[in-house]
């Protein structure tokens, strides 16, 4: 037996019966992926794609071992963002966990802002007490937010396969969603703007005439994307049948949203579980028959054209709604929506200090405790789930009756959807499992957490 000094850990048996005169190998040290193995009669080698690869969508790490070109398995290994953003939420008041979740999906910060805060209206028993304005106002932005994700998908994943065009016009048509986003919460992401009880502050004058501005162009560059990869017959023969995921997998792996949806399942929580009131919105569930990653580009493309469908909706509830409340009445629970930025920019304005200074001692008291050590929660827990770019969001929070979160579990989608990379890629080529990962679009922030 020969025992070269490779320094790996890991050993290998000798394959088949036992004959001297085949060599084995033994190694000591080092991650098992970096073993290159030898195997009568075969040669494989496992290789690393990540964590710091653009073809990844995040600190994605995944072990590929190959036979050739051909995927004989691959594994997925996360973590590498971690931010302990769920326990931290243990130690904030329950409007500061707003910050925390708001930046666990980058892509997507509104929907977690609104998962955790339904969940959290629930345990305060106020549902029904938040005001339609506010309401309509999360449905809006949780719509623009879906576009702007869905295009990050769709030109990071044809940038990868070598369409640098789709990514230029995906990214062009997202800054007009993301100057929405910083005209009504003064930031183009990690908002904390939808809060407990409502939303921060209600939009800007004309806000929903620049929504209609903007979206005509948001509709010409969909119309330029669509043409581009959804009419190109290279494109579409380089995604069909690659990546491909039955409902039987689906279903049994916890995977939801595009990837369910391709296979003709159409599951969404809007209509399933309607929060909200998205029982009150017109739009269609896009599904697809192939169950693959080509299906799942159609699929993302059509929900953009549905959610500019609800957006047109809550344009008008907002001019319906103008001059009205966002942001319950209970005072004990609101903090301040009606805000007043100064002149730099940035704080309050000192004509609005001088309101809330000025009106009473025992308010300015209130709000000074209400900030500082928050609202409690009675007792109990909650579970909310919302429709998310990426599948089904959910999220458990619990509360001990205190003024900060016993404790707040996510259920992202991107982790859950992870799960049928080595289904996905095994037995096809190197090439496809970067097409079957930009199929499944996960941000690793999500998965993280």
């Amino acid at each position: 037996m020969s025992t070269p000094t490779t320094g790996y850990r890991a050993t290998r048996p000798p394959v088949g019966d036992f004959d001297p005169g085949t060599p084995s190998y033994e190694a000591s040290g080092g991650d098992w992926d970096e073993i290159a193995r030898e195997v009568v009669g075969e040669e494989r080698i496992v290789v690393n794609m990540g964590p710091q690869h653009p073809s990844t969508h995040g600190v994605l790490r995944l072990m590929l071992e190959i036979d050739g070109e051909t995927v004989t398995e691959a594994r997925c290994g996360v973590g590498y963002l971690h931010t302990g953003i769920e326990k931290n939420m243990e130690f904030r008041t329950w409007t500061q966990g707003t910050t925390f979740c708001t930046r666990m999906d980058y892509l997507a910060p509104f929907f977690q802002e609104a998962a955790f805060c339904l969940g959290t209206e629930k345990l305060l028993g106020i549902t029904d007490d938040v005001p339609e304005r506010a309401s309509v106002i999360r449905v809006l932005m949780m719509e623009l937010n879906r576009i702007s994700s869905h295009l990050v998908c769709l030109g990071t994943g044809g940038n990868e396969m070598g369409a640098t065009t789709v990514m230029t016009i995906g990214f062009t048509a997202r800054e007009e969603i993301l100057r929405l986003f910083e005209a009504a919460t003064g930031l183009r992401m990690n908002h904390a703007y939808i809060r407990p009880g409502g939303v921060a502050q209600d939009v800007p004058d004309g806000f929903t005439d620049q929504v209609r501005r903007a979206m005509k162009e948001v509709r010409k560059y969909l119309g330029q994307l669509g043409d581009l990869m959804l009419a190109n017959p290279i494109f579409k023969a380089r995604l069909t049948d690659v990546g491909t995921l039955d409902l039987a997998g689906c279903m049994a792996l916890g995977i939801t949203g595009p990837v369910l949806r391709s296979t003709g399942l159409p599951y969404d929580v809007r209509k399933a579980f309607p929060y909200c009131g998205y029982e009150t919105y017109d739009f269609d569930v896009p599904t697809g028959t192939n169950a693959d990653c080509y299906d799942r580009v159609v699929i993302r493309v059509e929900e953009c054209y549905q959610s500019l469908k609800i957006v047109e909706q809550a344009l008008e509830r907002l001019d319906a709604t103008t001059g009205d409340p966002v942001m319950v009445a209970d005072r004990k629970i609101a903090w301040p929506a009606q805000l007043a930025v100064g002149g730099d920019g940035q704080g309050n304005s000192l004509d609005h200090i001088r309101t809330i200074m000025g009106t009473s001692m025992e308010a300015l008291i209130h709000h000074f405790k209400l900030v500082t050590e928050g609202f409690r929660v009675p007792v109990g827990q909650a579970w909310q789930t919302v429709e998310h770019p990426r599948g089904e969001l959910g999220v458990h929070v619990v509360s001990d009756g205190g003024t900060k979160p016993y404790r707040a579990h996510f259920r992202d989608p991107s982790f859950n959807n992870l799960q049928a990379v080595s289904v996905m890629c095994e037995g096809g080529q190197v090439a496809d499992v970067v097409v079957a990962v930009a199929s499944l679009d996960p941000v690793l922030g999500g998965v993280d957490r």
